[in-house]
């Protein structure tokens, strides 16, 4: 089980699952999601990569370059918390929503691609394709908003339209939302991830 906060929240919200960004913590998420759905409960863990003292979700070969091996290995094992954080928690068949920022974002992408029947809807911040070859399951049951910047170093415009293209050829239904910024979280993201939640 990963180290984790669960905040308590109404039964009628949406459950978050807040998944930070390198060098971040449960608790910097949980004001993400009090910004996206303050009534939501949420379910914040905290990634198990160490990164020169910075958790992250996945390891690196360097900027930009994930190890994929890595990636699908810990997907499964977010996945797999997920399943236990509904039992232990009594989430049931809540809705579940993914948000993520980052590397939070690009682990999120990760389990909507390879494990569909845990994670179906997400909001991806800044989020790229995380592996080069992703598996070709069904994902048209599958709901994401991508809120991405067009002058993002660090989540480039390729990487982050393959990954929409990748999910859209699985059959998700993806919105793109992009912000003039760079890797960062726009007031007018927050907008339109609120408001695509509330759909």
């Amino acid at each position: 089980m990963f180290d984790h906060e669960f905040v308590e929240g109404s039964p009628s919200a949406p459950v978050l699952l807040l998944l930070h960004g390198t060098g971040g913590s449960p608790a910097d998420i949980l004001a993400l999601g009090k910004e996206l759905c303050p009534a939501s409960p949420m379910l914040a863990p905290e990634g198990q990569v160490s990164e020169n003292g910075a958790a992250r979700w996945f390891r690196r070969h360097a900027e930009g370059v994930f190890d994929a091996e890595d990636v699908v290995h810990r997907a499964g094992q977010l996945a797999d918390f997920v399943i236990e954080a509904r039992e232990r928690y009594d989430l049931g068949g809540r809705r579940l929503v993914a948000a993520g920022f980052s590397n939070g974002a690009n682990i999120a992408a990760a389990v909507l691609l390879s494990r569909p029947e845990v994670v179906t809807e997400a909001v991806l911040f800044a989020a790229m394709l995380p592996v080069p070859d992703p598996p070709s399951l069904d994902l048209s049951g599958t709901r994401v908003l991508m809120v991405n910047g067009r002058r993002d170093p660090m989540a480039p415009l390729g990487p982050a339209q393959e990954l929409a293209a990748a999910l859209r050829e699985r059959g998700a239904d993806v919105t793109e939302h992009w912000h003039s910024g760079g890797h960062q979280i726009t007031v007018d993201g927050l907008a339109a991830a609120k408001e695509w939640l509330a759909y």
